[in-house]
């Protein structure tokens, strides 16, 4: 498949119900790429490349692997604060945070249909970030993280998370310390998925993480009022 892939309508639906992201040293002795194959295979909707060590072109090379394997299983495929890479390797996304690129410069350059994620847990920001065009809100550390140093520490909480779901009117997707034992939780706030880092890639039986992942959050949207 050529990696400048043309996003189909069914893409568009953006089911983020859970995001895979990437971690070589979580994942080691295991290839990454690997640890994917059977996260799709267990019905994982949506893949994010993160991977800050690697050069551009090794990034590109695991871009396009990764392009290709999650297409073969109609789920979404994002690159983390790359939009150069994202674009060359055909993704349907870039996930941004406030160090990258800004926001508006990256809806510029990108075509009208790629999906722009942006990291922030304040509600306003959220909302600025809606009308520069973000197609989604990454929101956390909910429940703390121990894969983002800068982050250390760092925990918002599900109000905090509720509020920022209530600013704005594009999915947000909770991230930091979710697994199995507290999707549910997320759900319940109004979000629209969870990005998990270690709880999967960390796991002996990554693909059933991805399935106790999405039930958990699947039965937390059904107890939402009128879910």
């Amino acid at each position: 498949m050529s990696p400048n892939r043309q996003p189909t309508d069914e893409t568009r639906k953006m089911n983020l119900q859970l995001i895979v992201i990437t971690d070589r040293a979580l994942a080691a002795p295991r290839d990454p790429i690997d640890v994917v194959r059977a996260c799709l295979e267990a019905g994982a909707p949506a893949v994010q490349l993160r991977d800050k060590h690697a050069s551009a072109r090794e990034l590109y090379d695991q871009a396009v692997a990764l392009r290709e394997l999650t297409a073969a299983y109609d789920a979404l495929f994002f690159v983390n604060d790359r939009l150069d890479v994202a674009l060359a390797a055909g993704a349907d996304g870039v996930h941004l945070g406030p160090d990258d690129l800004p926001l508006h410069a990256a809806r510029l350059a990108a075509p009208a249909d790629f999906l722009i994620g942006y990291s922030t847990d304040d509600p306003a920001e959220a909302a600025q970030a809606q009308a520069a065009g973000a197609s989604y809100i990454g929101c956390g550390a909910v429940f703390g993280t121990t894969t983002k140093p800068e982050a250390a520490g760092e925990q918002i909480g599900l109000e905090r998370l509720e509020a920022v779901v209530k600013a704005v009117e594009i999915p947000v997707v909770g991230i930091g310390g979710i697994g199995p034992e507290n999707a549910e939780l997320v759900a319940r706030t109004g979000a629209a998925g969870v990005a998990v880092v270690r709880a999967i890639m960390a796991a002996d039986d990554p693909a059933e993480v991805v399935r106790r992942l999405l039930d958990a959050f699947r039965k937390g949207g059904d107890r939402q009022p009128g879910g």
